[in-house]
């Protein structure tokens, strides 16, 4: 007899599992980039695989491993934390996850502590991203506040976001806001949880 835990289907990333252990505070990553990825992959939203979205235009790679809050969406409520947009993207909540040991495979579990958050706007959109180290890193685990990381390495993550969408020619698309510290960000992902649970009306994770 299989115990409880076991799925005849795999979950899908997105609806399948649940935000975190204790949201907005601690939360898991579903990471779907590593920091050795040049093509930015992304979950198919249909069936919970991972497709190719495009190969990175430039050189730089992502600081950061990178991927989505389970059971997160980014709608109106996330859009009213945002003073420059109307609208969010409507996807699920970016993350962007840092480890002090390489972590070079995608489609993984991470439980996160939410430190920050960069707001990014992307078309007119808000398209916010968390940031949080890995919660029992070794380490970065203390760190309680972005404000505490090397100034160096948020540099990296907002170049990154202001670049990736980059096409030689055209107007840029995407610029950051702000950076914003671990209480804005916990308001971010509140907002993002009570938009999906708006849309989609689960409280519970499907079995």
């Amino acid at each position: 007899m299989f115990p409880n835990a076991f799925y005849y289907w795999r979950p899908h990333p997105w609806h399948g599992l649940e935000c975190g252990p204790n949201p907005p505070e601690l939360v898991t990553a579903y990471i779907e980039i590593t920091t050795f990825d040049s093509v930015k992959f992304e979950i198919d939203k249909i069936t919970g695989y991972v497709r190719v979205d495009r190969p990175q235009r430039a050189s730089s790679l992502p600081p950061t491993l990178y991927g989505f809050i389970p059971r997160t969406y980014c709608g109106p409520r996330v859009a009213a934390l945002n003073p420059v947009v109307d609208k969010a993207d409507g996807d699920p909540l970016d993350i962007c996850v840092i480890s002090e040991r390489p972590i070079n495979r995608a489609e993984i579990l991470l439980t996160t502590k939410v430190i920050g958050g960069i707001q990014l706007v992307d078309h007119g959109e808000a398209d916010d991203k968390i940031v949080a180290v890995l919660a029992n890193d070794l380490v970065w685990a203390d760190i309680d506040d972005i404000e505490h990381l090397p100034h160096v390495l948020i540099e990296r993550l907002t170049h990154y976001f202001k670049t990736y969408k980059m096409i030689e020619g055209e107007e840029e698309a995407t610029f950051v806001n702000q950076v914003y510290s671990v209480d804005y960000a916990h308001q971010v992902v509140q907002a993002s949880i009570y938009d999906y649970q708006q849309i989609y009306g689960l409280d519970q994770p499907r079995h």
